[in-house]
């Protein structure tokens, strides 16, 4: 399954690079998170990525969270 979702990953990158270089109007946006120890950093080119890569955090602090959980029970 593991590979299945890379083989996709890497399609739908793939189709994104084709249409946007068919279109011939790019924009560029990007964004990342610096992980400190427990603190994150966070960067963006714009308020939505920014947002984005927020989320994305909160959303491996929970899987973390989850997965802490579940080696209890």
């Amino acid at each position: 399954m593991g590979m299945g979702l890379i083989f996709i990953g890497f399609m739908l990158i793939f189709l994104g690079t084709l249409m946007s270089a068919s279109s011939g109007e790019t924009n560029v946006e990007s964004g990342g998170v610096i992980m400190i120890g427990p603190i994150p950093i966070v960067f963006g080119t714009n308020r939505g990525v920014t947002l984005a890569m927020i989320l994305a955090v909160l959303l491996m602090v929970l899987w973390i969270v989850g997965a802490l959980i579940s080696r209890r029970v």
